[in-house]
């Protein structure tokens, strides 16, 4: 029985697949978003005429790592090797790259495998209900996404202060917005609004922060691809090393629970905001690093798996923002031996995903990671999402130069050292996991039993592994009962 999938309801499921098939949708299955040679070749044609973030139901099958813009099929993982010009340490670093995700960015992904579960086996009814996405930005443009092939009503939740990019997006596919008080980590903001949501019966909410599904798709789709990516550098001699992630909604972080089957030793470090250290120092506070919500521990995270946390300066990443993007910064790069083809694909990297990287430099330092290293982190998504606040920045600091661009340079990277940097052992790890008692249980209503049973490896062994083959069969007979071939 599965512990996600709570009933089964038939009357539902007629009415959701007769909408499917007036909408021409058919459902991906998550084996074939992790391997999309398993798509039938009636869908690879159909394929070919649209583009990625067009709003057209066959783009489900696009929700994978593995787009080729070139040809507007599949090929391999889509991932960036950032050069050791610019990392400055010796460990290779290498990113899976969100931007080739229907919306551009990978949370489309998380948002596919918390609502699919609930629409394939009737729990949520399109004709009836609302379904809310309580986000710090990207997840909710998944959910919109989704809601708007399948014509029913997106009410997106984030912060006021997030980007522009992300609230004009949202409204122009259609969802529903609302603003909540604060800025990246004021996450409590949004609980609370979907605490007055539950009022209204036609509202479901689809929470990334305690929705199994936002793991399960990333141990199942992210985790592989990753093994992908390093089983293509063919070289016996080296080793998967580690894996950085900024913990947000703590989906992401997932595929090192699936890295670890493969690599025993290998590091999964958790990265935050040093303005916002929660888990580095059970700390609080803002930040401009969009994307990771904090302030709390959320409830899918297997802190268990966790080995470290690396805290990165908000100001580093706005520094590195302008660095990678203004042409002053891109010259100044050529000036340090950076090769060209890849200065020109740092716009590929976001706020989060700067991020990600100066968490993985700080891996490389304290580990002392060599040649023979490989670490892995994610880049989440692009500067297209962002291009606002490189204006800010120019707006508050003026043009940028040269000297300029060789400041930001020393200061956010060749400078990064293993600072805030913390190695977590077994009462680290406990220590971290206890957090979550203050948020799910005396605020959100999860049990005090579940939260005992979350510190056994099994608990997350279950979820990870055994729910997903219970998510195909059930796509597998939605499909057949929606009818299209």
């Amino acid at each position: 029985m599965s512990r996600i999938i709570k009933s089964i309801n038939r009357d539902v499921i007629k009415r959701t697949a007769q909408r499917c098939r007036e909408r021409d949708i058919i459902i991906p299955t998550f084996a074939q978003q992790r391997d999309p040679s398993l798509i039938p070749e009636s869908i690879r044609k159909k394929l070919k005429g649209v583009g990625l973030w067009d709003v057209n139901p066959i783009n489900l099958f696009r929700i994978t790592w593995k787009n080729d813009v070139a040809t507007g099929l599949f090929g391999g993982v889509n991932c960036l090797e950032v050069p050791r010009e610019i990392t400055g340490v010796r460990a290779r670093v290498i990113g899976l790259v969100g931007k080739y995700f229907p919306t551009g960015a990978h949370k489309v992904g998380a948002a596919f495998g918390c609502l699919v579960p609930r629409l394939v086996s009737g729990e949520f009814d399109p004709t009836v209900h609302r379904a809310v996405w309580p986000s710090t930005g990207n997840y909710c443009r998944g959910g919109a996404f989704d809601c708007a092939l399948l014509n029913c009503t997106a009410v997106a939740i984030l912060p006021e202060e997030m980007s522009q990019e992300r609230f004009s997006w949202l409204r122009e596919i259609g969802a529903e917005v609302i603003a909540t008080p604060g800025c990246e980590s004021n996450v409590k903001e949004i609980y609370d609004k979907c605490w007055e949501l539950r009022n209204d019966k036609r509202n479901v909410i689809f929470n990334q922060f305690d929705e199994f599904g936002n793991p399960i798709w990333h141990y199942q789709v992210t985790g592989p691809a990753i093994q992908e990516v390093f089983e293509s550098l063919n070289d016996t001699n080296l080793r998967a090393a580690a894996y950085v992630s900024a913990t947000g909604s703590a989906g992401t972080i997932a595929a090192g629970d699936y890295l670890r089957k493969l690599h025993p030793h290998i590091r999964v470090v958790a990265s935050e905001a040093l303005q916002c250290p929660t888990l580095y120092l059970n700390g609080f506070g803002g930040h401009r690093i969009e994307g990771i919500g904090d302030k709390h521990v959320p409830w899918v995270h297997n802190v268990r798996n966790t080995d470290a946390v690396a805290a990165v300066d908000d100001e580093d990443c706005m520094r590195l923002l302008r660095l990678f993007n203004e042409p002053a910064g891109r010259e100044f790069l050529k000036t340090i031996n950076v090769p060209g083809d890849a200065a020109a694909q740092l716009p590929l990297l976001g706020i989060s995903s700067i991020g990600n990287l100066l968490a993985s430099i700080k891996t490389a330092r304290y580990y002392e990671l060599g040649e023979r290293d490989v670490i892995f982190t994610i880049f989440t998504d692009s500067m297209e999402l962002y291009e606002s606040r490189v204006k800010e920045q120019r707006d508050q600091k003026g043009a940028y130069g040269q000297v300029q661009a060789a400041r930001d340079y020393e200061a956010g990277l060749a400078h990064m050292r293993d600072d805030w940097f913390r190695e977590l052992d077994y009462r680290g790890r406990k220590q971290v996991h206890n957090l979550k008692y203050y948020t799910w249980v005396e605020q959100q209503g999860k049990t005090y039993e579940e939260i005992l049973a979350q510190w056994d490896p099994e608990y997350w062994r279950e979820l990870f592994e055994d729910e997903v083959g219970y998510f195909d069969q059930l796509i597998g007979e939605f499909n057949e009962e929606v009818g299209i071939k």
